[in-house]
């Protein structure tokens, strides 16, 4: 089931949590992002403050073609790259949830330019294809 939230597009997968990382990443390579950083927060939790939390990854994906002509417009848009994606198990339905971060949202943040705009379109769409195969 696909739901969109404030901040993006949000994925309910009955599966693992490892397979979602892996469908996750497949169903972004085939619309031209890949995974530049994956940050294990349940990890990092238990290093940083010995806390236990669940399994929770934040993935930072990127469209190459989309943050050059992005950069190229305005080098201050870096500060919203890449796009964020977060995947973490779902303790109350089982299975995963992965949520893809709305980079119209992000983009909202800057005064209006009507490039980054466009840009920000075409990335969101890519990322609802994301979501749909996901849910295919």
């Amino acid at each position: 089931m696909t739901t969109a939230t404030q901040l993006g597009i949000q994925v309910h997968l009955n599966t693992s949590y490892d397979n979602a990382i892996e469908q996750v990443t497949a169903a972004l390579k085939t619309q031209g992002f890949g995974v530049l950083t994956s940050i294990d927060m349940q990890a990092t939790l238990k290093n940083r403050l010995d806390v236990d939390f669940r399994k929770y990854t934040i993935m930072g994906a990127c469209n190459p073609p989309l943050a050059h002509r992005a950069l190229t417009n305005e080098l201050a848009v870096g500060l919203l790259l890449p796009c964020n994606v977060v995947v973490y198990e779902d303790t109350e339905q089982g299975g995963a949830i992965v949520s893809l971060g709305d980079p119209i949202a992000m983009i909202g943040l800057i005064d209006d330019n009507p490039v980054l705009a466009e840009i920000a379109q075409d990335a969101r769409n890519r990322l609802e294809k994301v979501a749909a195969a996901l849910t295919a």
